[in-house]
């Protein structure tokens, strides 16, 4: 028999995880109101920034999203005039993404936003590798986990 302590709220990893999830993405709405996008869309258009054209699967696969969840917020993206979708020509079922240049012009106005969550965290620059390192490896595992 498991001791009852080890369901105590204080005691668990999930709680803090979550909740600092929650924490963080309502610090980063802040900026993000201003340049009119999500939090969700701001991860698209972190990827899209980095890799101009993805199709929807490779999108899903960098955000851990599926397409149901996905399809969604990149029409969202698109009625802002951020990105357009297209068909593949060599598979039609194949949809690629790809920045419109207001959303490339977007990332010079989300260039300020890492730093300055960094410094209203006011974490160091190694607390933060090491919560990215932990948060890492618990997605790795997850991801093995479903794969088998």
């Amino acid at each position: 028999m498991v001791p009852d302590h080890y369901l105590k709220l204080d005691n668990q990893f999930c709680f803090p995880v979550y909740a600092l999830s929650r924490e963080i993405i309502q610090l980063y709405r802040k900026f993000l109101d201003e340049l009119d996008i999500t939090y969700p869309q701001y991860l698209v258009l972190m990827v899209l920034w980095q890799h101009d054209k993805q199709t929807v699967n490779q999108l899903g696969d960098k955000l851990l999203l599926d397409s149901g969840t996905l399809t969604p917020l990149l029409k969202r993206l698109e009625q802002k005039a951020l990105v357009n979708r297209n068909r593949s020509k060599a598979d039609e079922r194949v949809v690629e993404i790809s920045l419109t240049a207001a959303g490339a012009q977007l990332k010079e106005n989300a260039r300020r936003i890492p730093k300055e969550m960094f410094d209203l965290l006011g974490i160091t620059l190694e607390e933060m590798e090491m919560l990215k390192s932990i948060a890492h490896k618990v997605l790795k595992y997850n991801a093995r986990e479903q794969k088998g």
